[in-house]
């Protein structure tokens, strides 16, 4: 009876991996043309103590090849006990080329993030609003590739993909090999029109659809979802104006974490968001892509008390290395373009990471930026 309940699981998730990895391939790299940029930005970075990546995302934003009075920075200060605000001022000094503004924020609501951007969108210059981190970096052709997609396509929401730039060792790879995956279900269910997911790192929308929407108005209870629970509500409201843009040059890079601790919590608070999931595909995936770990741990328990024989519990296992790693490869052909491994040991240590994160994502609390939210 346990051998058939590990098979039903994944032969479930088997159907639902097969169906992002066919929507993955059905998303079209964007190719790039020589029109004249004439889309407005105003990129929006809200941070707190985040005085060691200020440098590297403001470096990266110094050199966009992008004409400076078609864009601004808004740096939205979330309470910084470091010298972050320093950092902020001494570029915008050194910059005064670029537009910028720097912002205290205002805490409104249960999302420190969602009350940044919300903070910044009454004193915009431009019509299009562009979400990054603070530990980010963006290519110099990042806002011409987004321009130039927007005045091909006419969207009100683009996503993009975000990466990982990692050092050789084994924790940071395990981190791109998690990210990956999350960026390959991004694809994937844009390209069979069940998109759910996005990442507030690489975000672009209009003002005014961010209005209309009522920007995060009902989704405020949650401290994340600045990126997916707002996505959620623009598909609802308009799917064929949120689209996603597949180019290398809209790809923006991120730092792993060096801690386990910090990994988890982050991650708690990501899979935090599920529960307030409204999207009937985005809630029933990320139920079977849980059971489907939870179950090979549990297998793993039952194995070890002689309920189940190890053969069958290898067949599973391998059924689903084998389906990960297909997704797992498209996604690093779009995102990293280099050699390829998903490493055994990153494969069983996966499951048991990801059933502790989910179940205590669902009644636990988290730390984050050096508070602690309540589920």
């Amino acid at each position: 009876m346990i051998e058939v309940v590990l098979y039903l699981i994944a032969a479930i998730y088997v159907v639902f991996i097969a169906q992002l990895i066919y929507g993955f391939n059905k998303v079209k790299t964007f190719e790039r043309t020589e029109v004249k940029p004439k889309t407005s930005f105003s990129i929006i970075v809200p941070f707190r103590n985040e005085a060691k990546n200020l440098p590297k995302l403001l470096k990266s934003i110094s050199k966009l090849k992008y004409p400076k009075e078609l864009f601004e920075i808004i740096l939205v200060d979330d309470f910084s006990s470091d010298t972050s605000e320093r950092i902020c001022i001494q570029w915008r000094m050194a910059n005064g080329l670029i537009e910028s503004t720097l912002l205290e924020n205002l805490r409104l609501s249960n999302s420190p993030k969602k009350d940044a951007i919300s903070r910044a969108v009454p004193i915009l210059k431009h019509e299009w609003m562009v979400t990054t981190d603070a530990d980010c970096v963006v290519s110099k052709d990042w806002l011409l590739t987004l321009d130039n997609f927007i005045q091909q396509n006419n969207p009100e929401m683009v996503v993009g993909a975000v990466v990982y730039k990692t050092k050789n060792n084994w924790f940071h790879h395990f981190q791109q090999l998690d990210l990956m995956s999350l960026q390959g279900t991004t694809i994937g269910s844009f390209g069979i029109e069940k998109p759910f997911m996005c990442n507030g790192a690489n975000f672009a929308y209009t003002k005014k659809f961010f209005q209309e929407l009522g920007g995060f108005r009902g989704i405020n209870s949650t401290a994340s979802g600045d990126d997916v629970l707002l996505l959620q509500k623009a598909v609802a409201a308009n799917s064929d104006k949120v689209l996603y843009l597949k180019n290398k040059e809209f790809i923006v890079k991120t730092k792993p974490v060096n801690d386990l601790f910090v990994l988890f919590m982050q991650r708690v608070r990501w899979a935090s968001k599920t529960t307030s999931y409204k999207n009937v595909y985005a809630k029933s995936l990320a139920v079977v892509v849980l059971m489907m770990n939870l179950s090979l741990v549990l297998g793993f328990g039952f194995w070890v008390l002689g309920k189940i024989g190890i053969w069958n519990l290898s067949i599973v296992f391998f059924i689903k290395y084998i389906i990960d790693y297909i997704l797992l490869y498209k996604s690093n052909q779009y995102l990293n373009k280099g050699k390829f491994l998903l490493p055994l040991a990153s494969s069983l240590v996966y499951p048991v990471f990801s059933s502790l994160v989910g179940v205590y994502s669902l009644f636990g609390s988290f730390t984050w930026k050096q508070r602690r939210f309540s589920k």
